[in-house]
């Protein structure tokens, strides 16, 4: 108690179906004239694009550009390539569009546009001004809730891994969430960008961080996902539970405040070496972390148990992994990492690049290289 913390909850947030017709009032609101449109490849096709396009015609009818060159894990150069569009189409507002690469690569765009010049690295961010260029992110996943963070990841191909970069000005400036943007996500996807969400959301309660509003916010989006997500799986329509899901994937990410663990760690270099899904690659790994947590001090997970409706676990850490484990066989995930087709013999690699990830440095459990190798082998 005797460090001191600072909270920060800024992001303007419009929820509910049709919020997209927000976007009127962050031009009026944030002087937007021409943004820019950052989203990937696949997301033009949709139908949640085409409804987010009737509302940009009719709120910039003399024009806005798209950038739809962002990676399902964002590279560094995708930020380069979206800086040459916004320069090209006079831009001066930007608009993510989709999951979380596409609202990471918009961050990324932000950095960018502050300073050109500057390669991607971690790096200290602090002489960043306040705010950039107005953003306004709309997700059409519910897992990352990137939407409301200030964070960034990004594939860096000369370090050979991930990079988390963060600074207050790649906060957006307006997060819309739109459920009926979310209903034509297909199955496997809601049901691993939501497992991501629940990673968020356990990993930041067990962080010993100091942050009671955070821990609030991560056991209320642990209830929330443990009682919507199967929902959401089972019927896409939904909307109930697809907006509940969107809420809850933005209450993890305002949980993570507080910093995540070392299932994060491990999900990480999957993603970068083995083109994983980042929540997919959570979903396996967590309940390993969970037990390897739990052999250090198991109470620790007590509340999480009770917000999944686990009242009288003697082991709670067990208790909520078991569940986790379940869970993902309900939602029919992948549960091994070899049925990724993922080599045994890549566990070395894969262990060096997860004790390089500083996720980890705040796993309430300290982690050496060695636990990795263990951790994989268990998730193999």
């Amino acid at each position: 108690m005797s460090e001191r913390v600072n909270f920060r909850f800024p992001t303007a947030i419009h929820f509910g179906s049709g919020a997209r017709d927000s976007l009127a009032e962050f031009a009026r609101d944030h002087q937007v004239e021409r943004p820019l449109v950052v989203t990937d490849k696949a997301m033009v096709s949709t139908e949640a694009y085409r409804l987010v396009k009737q509302t940009c015609d009719k709120t910039w009818p003399n024009g806005w550009t798209v950038f739809d060159g962002v990676h399902p894990n964002p590279l560094a150069a995708d930020a380069d390539d979206a800086l040459k569009a916004y320069r090209a189409g006079r831009c001066d507002g930007v608009i993510a569009l989709g999951g979380g690469s596409a609202i990471d690569g918009a961050k990324a765009l932000l950095l960018r546009i502050a300073e050109p010049g500057c390669p991607l690295q971690e790096t200290d961010l602090a002489a960043l001004p306040e705010k950039i260029v107005p953003l306004c992110a709309i997700p059409t996943t519910a897992g990352t809730g990137s939407e409301v963070g200030r964070s960034t990841v990004v594939t860096v191909p000369a370090l050979g891994r991930k990079i988390v970069l963060g600074a207050p000005a790649l906060l957006p400036t307006l997060a819309i969430l739109d459920p009926v943007l979310t209903v034509g996500l297909p199955a496997h996807l809601t049901a691993a960008t939501g497992m991501d969400a629940m990673t968020h959301a356990i990993e930041s309660f067990v962080c010993p961080m100091f942050h009671p509003m955070c821990d609030g916010i991560a056991l209320e989006a642990i209830y929330r996902i443990a009682q919507y997500l199967p929902r959401a799986v089972k019927n896409g329509e939904d909307l109930q539970a697809r907006g509940e899901m969107l809420v809850a994937a933005a209450m993890g990410a305002v949980a993570f405040q507080k910093d995540l663990g070392a299932a994060h760690s491990m999900a990480h270099p999957l993603s970068s070496e083995f083109d994983v899904h980042h929540g997919l690659a959570n979903a396996i790994v967590l309940p390993a972390v969970i037990r390897f947590n739990g052999e250090k001090d198991s109470q620790q997970y007590d509340r999480v148990a009770k917000a999944l409706g686990i009242f009288d676990a003697t082991d709670p850490a067990n208790a909520v992994a078991d569940y986790i484990d379940g869970l993902n066989e309900q939602l029919e995930l992948t549960r091994r990492l070899r049925d990724l087709n993922i080599p045994q013999s890549a566990i070395d690699t894969l262990a060096s690049k997860a004790f390089d990830d500083g996720c980890h440095l705040t796993n309430p459990r300290k982690c050496q290289r060695d636990d990795f190798v263990r951790l994989y082998r268990e998730c193999w």
